[in-house]
């Protein structure tokens, strides 16, 4: 390919991605950022009453919602609802579009998303945290409506200081300072020599690679403001503890019991974005090699010739939101080594899950597609993705700076 049409190739892509964007934020909007979730089957009282007490029941009727592609929720009761992470994720996706647009009336949606992870906080803890909007039963733990997340968290706190940093506003800043106090606190800690895993919820002791990365990275950016010797060691020694369990190859199972070593995608992006943050503030410089092997195994492993994200690392199916988002994500940080790649992901996505409608389905099997319109899962990443790649492309293309609507 010449370099003539490479460049016309990747702007052809670049107002895909801006149109894309325009229509999405009008569902999101009309929506008024509320949906339903893969996993709120237990928002249902029926579904609650029949389940009672029994794990395997709620384990049952969440996976067969999440896998059902005809949204029974309606006639169950289920209702759209605001999902904090959502909401943590759209105020990720203002922001930027602030700062290239520099839209005064977009800042009276961040004001109000704000004013939703207010209201959305989850109450009790030491600082400030969130979960999500619906119980959720694992095979090892209930995690009730509410409860926080390191995971959730995490997001929440990068698109706060992402938030302050793009757009001064002191308010985001202020809401992500305490989190620190939630994630030493109140979370559990799994010791092994000198190093530590988080826990991923309060009310549980589960140890889980791409939770406990996330959590370090969150501690290492909030320390740029606070400048506290207890942050930085925490950090380090959650750090420590997972960087050990990276594989040769570069890759992380997603934990170590014995029914959660897969390797997928979307949390192999995970962690390494949380070891990118580290690296940007200066943190856990002896990784970089490690950081390095684990860019070459994502960008080798998932995804075909063509952009096609595969979920897991050796097989295909099913296509998933989250794999193209997260990689576009995390890849269009690293130009331009990645640029086609991340071009060819993104024109996969833009093909293959993006609906007439307005909004980007969930997942596509061999057979079918399950085209409901998840709020979080796929509505608030895929915007999350497609603000980050306009960003990143904006001195490039001076119509990302201008090819959106300016109410």
């Amino acid at each position: 390919m010449t370099v003539h049409s490479t460049h016309t190739a990747v702007q052809s892509t670049t107002n895909s991605a801006a149109e894309t964007t325009l229509r999405l934020l009008n569902y999101i909007e009309s929506q008024n950022y509320k949906g339903y979730d893969p996993y709120d089957a237990l928002n249902s009282r029926l579904i609650k009453l029949i389940s009672c007490k029994s794990k395997w029941l709620r384990i049952i009727f969440t996976q067969f919602l999440r896998r059902c592609p005809i949204n029974l929720r309606p006639v169950l009761g289920v209702k759209k609802e605001h999902n904090p992470k959502a909401i943590g994720l759209f105020l990720w996706g203002y922001s930027k579009l602030f700062a290239i647009q520099k839209n005064e009336d977009q800042l009276e949606s961040i004001e109000k998303l704000l004013d939703l992870l207010e209201q959305l906080r989850s109450k009790g803890y030491s600082g400030n945290c969130w979960g999500y909007n619906f119980d959720w039963q694992s095979r090892t733990y209930f995690r009730p409506k509410g409860v926080p997340t390191i995971v959730n968290t995490a997001f929440i706190g990068h698109a706060l200081l992402d938030c302050y940093e793009k757009t001064a506003k002191q308010r985001a800043l202020d809401m992500a300072l305490s989190i620190h106090e939630f994630i030493l606190k109140d979370l559990h800690r799994s010791k092994e020599g000198e190093s530590f895993c988080f826990s991923y919820t309060p009310v549980d002791r589960a140890i889980v690679h791409n939770a406990n990365l996330l959590g370090a990275s969150i501690l290492i950016r909030l320390n740029r403001y606070l400048r506290d010797s207890e942050i930085e060691d925490s950090a380090l020694a959650s750090l420590s503890y997972s960087m050990r369990y990276q594989r040769e190859d570069g890759s992380w199972y997603y934990a170590e019991t014995p029914h959660q070593k897969w390797i997928d995608s979307f949390h192999t992006g995970f962690n390494l974005q949380a070891l990118r943050y580290c690296l940007a503030e200066g943190v856990g410089e002896e990784y970089r090699p490690q950081y390095e092997k684990g860019v070459r195994y994502y960008a080798e492993t998932f995804f075909l010739a063509d952009g096609t994200p595969k979920y897991y690392h050796d097989k295909i199916y099913p296509f998933d939101i989250h794999c193209p988002t997260q990689a576009v994500v995390f890849f269009s940080g690293l130009q331009p080594e990645y640029k086609e790649l991340t071009e060819r992901i993104l024109q996969w996505m833009l093909v293959n899950l993006w609906s007439d409608k307005g909004y980007f389905y969930f997942r596509k099997y061999a057979n079918y597609i399950n085209r409901i319109p998840y709020m979080r899962w796929s509505q608030a990443w895929a915007f999350h993705a497609l603000t980050e790649y306009l960003s990143q492309s904006r001195g490039e293309h001076k119509h990302v700076r201008n090819g959106f609507r300016t109410n």
